[in-house]
């Protein structure tokens, strides 16, 4: 397999039955060989279109859990974008890359494309691994990245909306079913902390791929007014989440500055039409939306479930 170091989403006219038997076959092989792929011509104009459409396809789909930010739930396995400002850039990720189990591919489908902005960019996750500063990586593959939360329900998700269910119990037994610290604080705030590692490899084709949200999730990628504010009102050991290395040493402004500026170079953006079908495989490539106006509606769903486990690395099960 080659290495999706693109100029451009490719962009392919389908006929129809895209979706089904052997030209999904061929699309799927496509979507591994590039990193996405975009499908124009015959996609969904409507949201339950694109919910069926999405449920259509002969891949699993899986529910999300612990996510960052809210979403509308369609349909089992179907979600809406995340809300998030439309102002602000929701930055490179991929998708539930602190979770045991996550999707392998992310598939996203245009209802109303925005006014303005609102491309989803992807970059080629082993091309921005080659390009980080050695030492910044391996450090993080000898010690991985730790992720700390705070669920204190004013801002990001709740309880509930992270794990399913508002039962301590139930919360608790999945914290130790995946291998994440755990501790109830006060007023029921739960405050987690999971360590992951930050490169694994794609199962199918072995490339080594930088696969966190090391940047994405640390206070330093947050707005400087925003940072200050939620350091003054929890705290700066309680805010919504940051990130660390993996031994619990904060990352420092540079190296967070140095991550988004190399995606920043290796970023790639796809103009959203009405109807466009994305196609991103979520191990070898990291997405993010940019600011838009108007309304922008993606229906978005999470297909493919794959752990950690099967993406071998020194820290494939990791421990706190």
């Amino acid at each position: 397999m080659t290495s999706p170091s693109l100029t451009e989403v490719p962009v392919l006219e389908m006929s129809a039955g895209w979706h089904t038997g052997a030209p999904w076959a061929e699309l799927r092989e496509a979507v591994t060989r590039h990193g996405a792929v975009v499908v124009r011509g015959l996609g969904p104009r409507e949201r339950g279109d694109a919910v069926g459409l999405c449920r259509s396809l002969p891949v699993p789909l899986m529910a999300e859990r612990e996510p960052f930010a809210p979403r509308d739930r369609h349909a089992e396995g179907v979600y809406s974008s995340s809300r998030w400002p439309p102002d602000q850039p929701m930055c490179m990720h991929h998708e539930l890359s602190y979770a045991l189990e996550f999707p392998a591919l992310m598939i996203f489908a245009c209802v109303t494309a925005p006014g303005t902005g609102g491309a989803t960019a992807i970059a080629d996750s082993a091309s921005v691994l080659g390009a980080l500063p050695r030492e910044l990586v391996e450090r993080f593959e000898r010690d991985g990245w730790l992720l700390e939360r705070t669920y204190n329900g004013d801002v990001g998700v709740s309880v509930a909306e992270a794990f399913g269910t508002s039962d301590r119990g139930a919360v608790e037994a999945y914290c130790r079913a995946n291998a994440i610290d755990f501790e109830w604080r006060g007023d029921g705030v739960l405050r987690t902390r999971q360590r992951r590692p930050a490169v694994v490899r794609h199962p199918v084709t072995g490339a080594r791929c930088w696969f966190n949200q090391i940047a994405f999730l640390n206070e330093w990628t947050m707005a400087p007014e925003i940072r200050t504010y939620l350091i003054d009102v929890y705290g700066a050991d309680s805010l919504p989440f940051t990130t660390r290395f993996g031994d619990g040493t904060p990352v420092p402004e540079e190296a967070v500055t140095a991550i988004n500026g190399v995606y920043d170079e290796h970023t790639v953006s796809h103009p959203w039409r009405a109807g466009d079908v994305m196609i991103i495989d979520n191990i070898q490539t990291s997405h993010s939306t940019q600011p838009y106006t108007g309304n922008r509606e993606i229906v978005v769903a999470m297909a493919e479930p794959v752990r950690l486990a099967d993406c071998a690395g020194p820290l494939a099960v990791p421990s706190i």
